[in-house]
């Protein structure tokens, strides 16, 4: 039966999410999200902090990005909220001209990103290779642990039996059952051992104060004039190409561990809308969370919009309604769930050596320094631009050595058949015009191009070179087997490379 002959009801139960029919899943969505949400509070905080912003700024921006892109972003399940590489970008902005001009920039970057959106940066993804990637993934975890060891470090000694205990729990209560997430259950057990034991560690509460209120949606208190968009416009700009690299990574990261397929670009459009949405409400702004996403995606299962939207609405509820509770969260609960992410993210395959001495050197070093660049700058758009490019280049010295000479003599010493195999590009045609005999050549030359490819002006110029040292010594080149692409750009460009041969 098509689609059309279906009644209105039937249409729209066909419309209805998963979730809605399976409890299950509506579970597994809920609990991930106040998982999530917990694990957002003293995230955001933190972030507001390196930000130079009251830590109400931190949480308001995470509420809103995450309820605004379960709705119009394009990668089900993956969480966005305030995350450090944002705050890195407008700290400076901020200490310097005021938490206006920082609004400002918020709503400014969301409109970048909708532009950038729509002229297709998403379709760059296709350039990130799988070395990338894997480089990508391996920092994000090393740097998600690093970020757990200022909690670790100068504190009470209880709080390490409690990490080791909730890692403990995070490993073996899955093996008892798996309806309640382990995370969840080890904050739990944590915050009712240290509130009855009467602990003292460190707690959320620790962190700063939570909202007592909803945000109230405004302008920024700026002057609107083109002085103050020249002040906020490149870090705007800084701010909408950190946030889509780190998104799109993400996106392309839940891809993979889902084996489902996001749209990017309307990920990339509903990342700016969210970010408009956040600086209307005096948020810092944000985009996708890495370790919050894997701790919705990989650890607790989530595979809707639903975990998001409930990311952020328990945000605020735990804030506002239960935020004394929520105060007395020991930071070391809520540690062991990060290291255990950290450790569940990061490939082990990647490094095992059976994996390292099959695979070629030259992917091996790009890995190497996609993570080292990450963990350096702690940008992980920094790590994946340097890989990729580090890639490039190691690709474009691995194809150069492709492109082959061998020549073949008539008998009668005529002619001579020059066969060229390979890419032709730039790297590859810069050593072609000393492959060939020009003083003991005979009078007729031919270039065979039939196993080869042109690609680019540079190999057009090589090729106009070699006819160039032949007609100065009064020989005749004839090239030939060039597929269609190839017999374009040759015919196109030859002979208007240079001032004349």
């Amino acid at each position: 039966m098509s689609t059309s002959a279906l009644s209105p009801v039937a249409r729209l139960r066909g419309l209805r999410p998963d979730w809605l029919s399976d409890p299950k899943a509506w579970r597994t969505e809920v609990l991930a999200g106040l998982v999530v949400a917990l694990a957002l509070i003293p995230e955001a905080i933190s972030f507001s902090i390196i930000a130079g912003v009251d830590p109400a700024i931190g949480l308001f921006a995470s509420f809103t990005m995450a309820v605004t892109i379960s709705v119009v972003g394009g990668r089900r399940a993956m969480i966005s909220a305030a995350t450090g590489a944002i705050a890195l970008v407008i700290a400076p902005l901020n200490r310097e001209h005021g938490l206006g001009y920082l609004i400002a920039a918020v709503i400014l970057a969301g409109v970048f990103q909708i532009v950038l959106g729509a002229l297709g940066v998403a379709k760059l993804m296709r350039f990130v290779p799988r070395s990338v990637m894997v480089g990508f993934v391996n920092s994000l975890a090393i740097l998600i642990f690093i970020a757990q060891v200022p909690e670790m470090h100068d504190v009470p000694w209880p709080v390490y039996p409690l990490i080791a205990g909730g890692l403990l729990l995070m490993v073996f209560f899955p093996r008892i059952t798996t309806v309640v997430p382990a995370p969840l259950v080890s904050i739990v057990v944590l915050t009712a051992i240290t509130l009855a034991a009467a602990i003292a560690v460190p707690t959320v509460g620790d962190k700063g104060d939570l909202p007592s209120s909803l945000p109230v949606p405004g302008l920024p208190d700026v002057p609107f004039t083109m002085d103050t968009l020249t002040t906020v416009a490149p870090y705007a700009l800084a701010m909408a190409l950190v946030g889509l690299m780190e998104s799109l990574m993400t996106a392309k990261l839940v891809d993979d561990i889902t084996d489902t397929h996001s749209s990017k670009t309307r990920e990339s459009i509903g990342q700016g809308i969210a970010n408009i949405v956040t600086g209307f409400f005096g948020g810092m702004g944000g985009c996708a969370m890495i370790g919050q996403t894997m701790i919705n995606v990989k650890v607790s299962g989530a595979r809707t919009r639903l975990s998001t939207f409930l990311a952020g609405a328990f945000l605020m509820v735990l804030c506002i309604v239960f935020g004394p509770v929520v105060s007395d969260i020991p930071m070391a609960a809520l540690v062991a769930v990060m290291v255990m992410v950290s450790f569940a993210t990061f490939d082990w395959h990647s490094i095992a050596p059976k994996t390292l001495k099959r695979m070629p050197l030259g992917e091996i070093a790009v890995m190497v320094i996609t993570v080292v660049c990450v963990v350096a700058t702690e940008n992980l758009a920094i790590g994946v631009v340097v890989g990729s490019v580090t890639a490039m280049v190691v690709f474009a010295r691995r194809v150069a050595h492709f492109a082959e000479v061998t020549s073949v003599t008539d008998p009668d010493g005529g002619r001579v058949v020059y066969s060229v195999t390979g890419e032709l590009f730039f790297a590859s045609s810069n050593d072609l015009v000393g492959q060939f005999g020009y003083a003991g050549d005979p009078d007729k030359v031919v270039i065979d191009l039939t196993a080869t490819h042109i690609w680019d002006a540079s190999s057009v110029a090589a090729l106009d070179a070699i006819e160039t040292k032949y007609a100065q010594r009064g020989k005749t080149v004839e090239i030939v087997g060039l597929n269609a692409p190839s017999a374009r750009i040759h015919e196109r460009l030859s002979g208007e490379l240079s001032g004349g041969h």
